[in-house]
């Protein structure tokens, strides 16, 4: 440190550590922290100081990392979460964290404990809204904030731990911590962007500036040989197999590259490969490519429209497949119905704004492919790539890393096609990261919705009939479109009976990016739809809301509108039910006048878990060693919601041990059977049926070893198994007993698919094997004079069948509650101009109210131990409640989403005499 540094040097103290670092000029702070001195704890999510994740202090400040250049940092003293890992306060702070489930996917975990650990240290015993003030600054999709905001408050109180947290086995009901929750707080979790060698060379895709474009390359080889440090251009013409992929076979439409003409902003046409500095440098304007813009079809009219350019040439007037569901005579019914209601409702683009960006490397393992990437679907991804790159699946291996959130976008190829191709052409280590503008251009988004519903009812509140018909706008590419056509029209209805309906569900192809999974597949478009023209139904009738859809309930023994009928586990009247205490509460409240405005909605849901009408089989394998160790191998890919810890459970409940006693092996197409996608709320359903039937698999085998009856209790002892039956005891020496070619001396695998019925041509079968329900109550205050709403309450009963595990239902309902939030007030995804998260707003932690969340348990047959699915349920409510609230509030029905304050405004002012 006493030396004169070289000129461009830079020195500072690193975790308390002197270093030297060689940063280009300009360079961010957070990338010298990670590529140059490897401290891959923090975290890059925008480079635009808009999420937080690559917060660091500086001299004992919170900075953001990518805002701060490295030279700014020359003689300073800075620290990530691994340099106050050491700190007794962080390890209060972690415990904290790991019991109140705050980290959930984990990326966004490293800045919030920075940030945290800043206040705790200045202010010990912070308040609520103390916390809430300093960790605004960094975003997380996941969680709903408010168990951050809990932990940190509960370090600060010195009561790091939930005063019910249960100890015991962790067995099913048990509201235990993650499994994987240590790496989480630690920072230690590596995801997409944290696993590549540093050797690897690094890949820049190219991509259409335009949403029609036709295009044509120069002379690619002379300009890779000019270009100092760039080894390969790869284009269409370098891609061995098929140039398309997509999730639904018959639908696989999407090229890796263009040809000829892209389809929408943002779409890969070529990607080069080099050295990182060259690839740091390069400036695109130089490659040799012409681009000749057309005319686009950028909404669902302009494609439907007389002359419409046509996307693809096998899809007629850009219609890309229908889903249709017809019970009785929706016409008829609404014809004698003593009141009707009708609306149009139109809902935005959504982007899924996962703090991770896609990211990840691919390297040669030997003649194999191995692709280390965040991914929802490994299988799926393997199964794609092959076709892409002409080989074998064997030929290919897919490493999913840590994935920092998904919500169904990561079920689709990012990543992976172009990171493959360049392994295979260079024979190295390969890696990619997109950058947030990237991310938010060429990724998947919500569907679009443009909706038009009448429902009519007797005089005494009794639903007659419905007829739902909605446009959705799947941008170029099919992606999951067939899916959101088909689910929709299966649960436009929503949880209620009704015996005479018509819904049918259109997907439009536009040049836009393609629309595709989003926790919900459609379903909470239109929800918003339905449950809005419920209170307005209920409202034209005279009756009270809630007990409006009390009244029209499903109930055991009824059919859906699919004919499909449940002898049990109909929870949506329980969920309902659960909320009259405060809706009695709210009702009863007096309302302030004048500009501010207070009201109150509910709303309700259901999803059907899995696949629809469709095979849908998750396989586990689980072994015991000689050294007694027992191991799971579950392929159940966990991006947050806590699929580890539930396969866990269920596993460690079905074999008769403690969860401790389990070693997981997760998702990797090696090592692991298929799991399944993570994907339609299945998880827990499917997968934890495999689990629980490889766990009773292997129980039943060491049973039988032991001549022990099924009540035996199995405990591990130290290379041994002990096997207590009634007053005898027996040791099974495990050492003793012959491995096979895994190394397990007793093994099990089992697969369970869920039993459904293909629909007919009305729609009309068995499309799942369960339904989750759930019903939502928001209270919201509104300043009338600037339109803006701000939510106050929450209250979401949800009916989960047997609750696994307390603990992680509560972060996926408040988890879920936050992006509804989001959808319904301020998320609105406009192609070409929110491309980052300064432009595109989602819910921070100061948006987020209190959630009371209400498990119900009307158990399920198919379930295991009676569970359903959670994840994509609590999304469909919010929505619509908060609609509801609003008109409850001010009289002023609002049928475009988001209510942005503008929208409210003047709807506010229209609806004035």
């Amino acid at each position: 440190m006493d030396k004169p540094l070289a000129i461009g040097a830079v020195a500072f103290d690193l975790n308390g550590m002197p270093v030297t670092a060689r940063p280009r000029l300009g360079e961010r702070l957070s990338h010298t922290l990670r590529e140059r001195l490897d401290a891959r704890d923090v975290k890059v999510g925008c480079d635009a100081g808009d999420c937080g994740a690559c917060t660091v202090l500086v001299d004992g400040a919170p900075v953001c990392a990518c805002l701060m250049p490295t030279h700014a940092a020359e003689g300073r003293e800075v620290k990530t979460l691994r340099g106050l890992a050491v700190d007794p306060l962080h390890a209060r702070l972690a415990e904290a964290f790991e019991a109140h489930g705050a980290a959930q996917c984990g990326i966004c975990t490293p800045g919030m404990m920075v940030s945290a650990l800043a206040l705790l240290s200045e202010t010990p015993a912070p308040s609520e809204p103390e916390v809430m003030d300093a960790l605004g600054g960094v975003l997380c999709r996941c969680t709903g904030y408010r168990k951050i905001v809990a932990a940190v408050v509960a370090t600060g109180a010195k009561t790091a731990a939930r005063a019910d947290e249960p100890a015991g086995p962790g067995h099913v009901g048990t509201a235990m911590r993650r499994v994987d929750g240590a790496g989480k707080t630690a920072g230690t979790e590596r995801f997409g962007d944290d696993v590549a060698p540093p050797d690897a060379l690094v890949l820049r895709v190219l991509r259409s500036p335009h949403a029609r474009a036709a295009f044509a390359f120069g002379d690619l080889d002379a300009w890779t040989r000019s270009t100092p440090g760039i080894v390969c251009v790869l284009t269409a013409a370098d891609i061995p197999g098929e140039n398309r992929f997509g999730v639904i076979p018959a639908f696989a439409d999407q090229p890796v590259f263009a040809e000829g003409e892209a389809r929408f902003r943002g779409e890969a046409v070529a990607c080069i490969v080099g050295e990182p500095e060259a690839v740091a440098a390069l400036d695109e304007a130089t490659i040799p490519i012409d681009w000749s813009p057309r005319p686009a079809a950028e909404t669902p009219d302009l494609a439907r429209a007389p002359g419409a350019p046509q996307l693809h040439a096998d899809r007629a007037d850009n219609l890309m497949c229908t889903g249709f569901v017809a019970c009785g005579d929706a016409e008829a019914a609404l014809a004698r119905a003593d009141a009707v209601v009708e609306g149009r409702f139109t809902t935005s683009f959504v982007e899924h704004a996962y703090i991770e960006p896609e990211a990840g490397y691919a390297e040669m393992q030997g003649e194999r492919i191995a692709v280390h990437a965040c991914t929802q679907a490994p299988m799926m991804d393997r199964e794609a790539l092959a076709a892409i790159l002409g080989r074998p699946e064997t030929d290919i291996r897919i490493v999913p890393t840590g994935v920092g959130g998904g919500f169904g976008s990561k079920l689709d190829l990012s990543v992976q096609p172009y990171l493959a191709l360049a392994a295979l052409k260079t024979g190295r280590p390969v890696r990619l990261a997109y950058s947030r503008a990237e991310s938010m251009q060429s990724t998947t988004k919500r569907h679009p919705a443009d909706m038009r519903v009448r429902i009519g009812a007797t005089s005494d509140g009794r639903l007659l009939g419905m007829r739902f018909d909605g446009d959705f706008d799947t941008g170029a590419y099919a992606s999951w479109g067939p899916t959101v056509a088909t689910r929709v029209p299966v649960h436009a209805s929503g949880p209620y009976r009704i015996a005479d309906y018509r819904a049918e569900a259109r997907g439009i192809h536009t040049h836009n990016p393609p629309a595709g999974a989003f926790r919900g597949f459609g379903v909470p478009q239109a929800a918003v739809a339905q449950e809005s023209l419920f209170d307005m139904l209920a409202d034209r009738l005279g009756l009270d809301r809630l007990e409006f859809r009390i009244r029209n309930a499903l109930t055991d023994g009824q059919p859906t509108v699919c004919g499909q009928i449940f002898a049990q586990g109909v929870g949506i009247r329980a969920c309902l039910e659960a909320l009259r205490p405060a809706w009695t509460e709210e009702r009863a409240r007096q309302r302030p006048h004048g500009a501010r405005l207070r009201g109150v909605g509910v709303a309700a849901g259901w999803y059907g878990c899995g696949n629809t009408s469709l095979p849908n089989p998750s396989t586990f394998k689980a072994g015991l060693t000689p050294d007694g160790r027992i191991v799971l191998h579950q392929g159940a890919m966990d991006i947050g919601q806590g699929a580890s810890t539930v396969m866990a459970q269920i596993f460690a409940t079905a074999l008769g041990v403690e969860v401790a006693d389990v070693t997981l092996i997760g998702a990797d197409t090696d090592l692991t059977p298929d799991g399944g996608k993570t994907s339609a709320s299945r998880q827990t359903f499917v997968s934890g049926n495999a689990a629980r039937l490889a766990g009773e698999s292997l129980r039943a085998a060491i049973l039988a070893r032991a001549n022990a009856g099924e009540g035996a209790v199995i405990r591990r002892d130290a290379g041994a198994l002990a096997i207590t039956d009634g007053a005898r005891t027996h040791r099974l020496d495990l050492t003793a007993m012959p491995a096979d070619p895994e190394g397990y001396v007793l093994r099990a695998e089992e697969t369970y698919d869920p039993p459904t019925k293909p629909l007919d041509a009305n729609g009309q079968g068995a499309p799942y094997a369960q339904f989750g329900y759930a019903a939502h109550l928001a209270v919201v205050e509104i300043d009338a004079a600037m339109g803006t709403v701000h939510p106050l309450r929450f209250v979401a009963a949800h009916d989960v069948g047997r609750a696994v595990n307390p603990l992680l239902i509560e972060g996926q309902v408040e988890g879920g509650i936050a992006q509804g939030l989001g959808m319904a007030l301020m998320e609105e995804y406009l192609p070409g101009r929110t491309e980052n998260l300064h432009d595109y707003l989602i819910p921070t932690i100061g948006d987020m109210p209190p959630v009371e969340t209400i498990i119900v348990e009307c158990t399920d047959a198919h379930g295991p131990y009676g569970a359903k699915g959670l994840g994509e349920h609590v999304l469909i409510p919010t929505a619509p409640a908060l609609l509801n609230a609003i008109a409850d509030a001010t009289g002023a029905r609002m049928t475009r989403l988001p209510v942005t304050p503008a929208r409210l405004r003047a709807a506010l002012l229209e609806a004035k005499p």
